[in-house]
């Protein structure tokens, strides 16, 4: 598909500051960009790129004010990350989606098929499952008993949905991720360990987005629960009994222990870890490799292991690198009050 300067700009609401009718059809990053590609500039310290790109279009920040001479024509909008993505998903909508049983999937009688669905090669629907509208089940995926998934859901290649779990409206399961398996729970009986059945299942609310290879497990007792608006990374555990509140985003090979209440709209960065049964107020940030092993009451940045408020985290970052400096000084210090001490003694 091909779009002009003047289409962008009066889809997205934005001004124009070049030629009009400079048309693209395709997308490109900024320091890459090529003819006939639209790019985006969010971040400043990319700004450099914009004065050599070769992209014909450049989405910026109504703010944004060039210090030198642009070769693309300009698209200017409130926001132009937020742009991006919906061109993008414009051109999404675009893509005719898959449509059809394929004969080689399994769907057991007693299940229930919505209307516009697509079912992949091999892919298994098991007893009593109830698949909503214009879903897209694709090949080797597994959906076990009992389970319910609303409409407009995408379940890719391998993902695995054990029994009984519950998925809503708008969701998306990436390859590989598995919904449902055990809890870790395991009681110590003399030298050995003896399971502890796990009983329950797992909620995932609307508009949920759940990366590859991510897992997310059954509650002992009562509900998983992942509230709406959720987006997981690939390569994340959720574990029995957890919820995880609205909106709240997690980035690759976080992990979460057993009974843990994440509130809403948290952001957690790459390998956050979260200790068990401890509460996580909303709209708290967690850097990258941030170790938590108590509550968070109030909204906050936190970094390290164990996590500590960011600010301080950064005061003792600086520190820590002066430690074998600081320790000798200290050592020196000691031996010189020892000194005193002797002549004073004198």
């Amino acid at each position: 598909m091909e779009f002009s300067a003047q289409q962008i700009a009066s889809f997205l609401g934005g001004t124009i500051e070049g030629n009009p009718d400079v048309k693209v059809s395709n997308f490109s990053k900024i320091e890459e960009g090529k003819p006939g590609t639209l790019s985006f500039l969010a971040n400043p310290k990319y700004e450099h790129h914009i004065y050599n790109t070769e992209a014909s279009i450049v989405l910026v920040n109504n703010d944004f004010t060039p210090t030198e001479p642009v070769k693309a024509t300009l698209v200017k909008v409130a926001n132009a990350y937020a742009g991006l993505a919906m061109l993008l998903n414009m051109v999404e909508q675009t893509k005719k989606p898959k449509a059809g049983i394929n004969p080689t999937a399994f769907i057991a009688t007693t299940a229930t098929i919505g209307e516009g669905c697509y079912i992949g090669n091999f892919a298994y629907i098991g007893e009593n499952v109830k698949l909503g509208n214009n879903c897209q089940v694709y090949p080797h995926a597994y959906v076990g008993d009992n389970v319910t998934i609303g409409d407009n859901c995408i379940l890719y290649p391998h993902i695995t949905v054990y029994r009984d779990c519950i998925i809503g409206n708008n969701c998306i399961l990436h390859a590989g991720c598995v919904i449902g398996a055990d809890g870790f729970g395991f009681a110590p009986e003399g030298e050995s360990y003896k399971k502890i059945p796990q009983l329950g299942n797992v909620i995932i609310e609307d508009d949920v987005e759940i990366g590859a290879n991510t897992t997310i497990d059954r509650a002992v007792m009562d509900s998983t629960i992942i509230r709406k608006g959720v987006k997981l990374d690939n390569l994340v555990q959720i574990a029995h009994n957890v919820e995880v509140g609205d909106n709240t985003v997690m980035a690759s090979q976080v992990g979460i222990a057993g009974s843990v209440k994440v509130g809403k709209h948290c952001m957690f960065g790459g390998q956050v870890g979260l200790a068990g049964h401890i509460h996580i107020a909303d709209n708290v940030v967690f850097g990258a490799q941030a170790g938590v092993i108590s509550d968070i009451k109030e909204a906050t940045t936190v970094l390290g292991a164990p996590a500590i408020n960011a600010k301080a985290f950064m005061r003792s970052s600086a520190i820590f690198s002066r430690l074998p400096d600081m320790y000798r000084t200290m050592g020196q210090l000691q031996r010189e009050i020892e000194q005193l001490k002797k002549e004073i003694n004198k």
